[in-house]
């Protein structure tokens, strides 16, 4: 009777060590994530329109590659967070659409933040807690928000200085991880990802 308890109660630490603790500050990052992503991806297409409207085609691309992109970040956040265990709410995007130039300084600040704040302390978090997949989910997003942040700061310069027509006039996004090329600038392999360039989706 002892060794069948000692070998029950070994048995239930064994278990017990096994199990990891939950990772609770990533999982409401990914989420926050999400939701970022989610409205982002749903602002630029907002953008995009306007930018159609006002006569800025080249930008509109821009802003629709973009929006691309943000949709594939919150789909790879996504799939972390389900392989957690958890489930995402629904989710109402909310934004205001402004002028051409208003929305580009706006898309530049909000890039801004999220390169500088947001997902550096979403990876530190993701990197303490040990869950890899998150590490890389907002280490692509982060990475990719650095490009945005740069084509919009060169529209709003161009837009300024009425030279849209020397902007890139197509680009093109990683489906895996979202990286956006200008087309003219492409790699062969995706430099976040390692996804073959056949691959990527073309925003014209």
């Amino acid at each position: 009777m002892k060794k069948v308890l000692f070998f029950m109660l070994a048995s239930i630490i064994a278990f017990t060590a096994c199990q990891k603790p939950t990772p609770v500050k990533t999982i409401e990052n990914l989420k926050a994530g999400i939701i970022g992503e989610t409205t982002a991806s749903a602002k630029y297409a907002a953008f995009a329109a306007k930018a159609v409207e006002e006569g800025y085609d080249t930008i509109a691309r821009l802003f629709l590659a973009a929006s691309k992109s943000e949709s594939i970040h919150a789909d790879n956040h996504l799939k972390v967070l389900e392989e957690l265990g958890v489930k995402m709410d629904p989710i109402t995007p909310e934004f205001e659409v402004n002028t051409t130039a208003m929305n580009l300084q706006a898309a530049i600040e909000g890039e801004g933040y999220e390169v500088a704040t947001m997902y550096l302390e979403f990876i530190t978090a993701a990197k303490e807690e040990k869950v890899k997949k998150a590490v890389k989910s907002f280490t692509w997003a982060v990475d990719t928000e650095k490009k945005h942040q740069e084509f919009y700061k060169a529209a709003l310069t161009a837009l300024n200085n009425n030279t849209e027509k020397d902007l890139a006039y197509e680009f093109l996004v990683c489906p895996t991880c979202g990286n956006t090329y200008a087309k003219g600038n492409v790699d062969d392999k995706c430099a976040f990802c390692r996804t073959d360039a056949g691959e990527y989706i073309a925003i014209q």
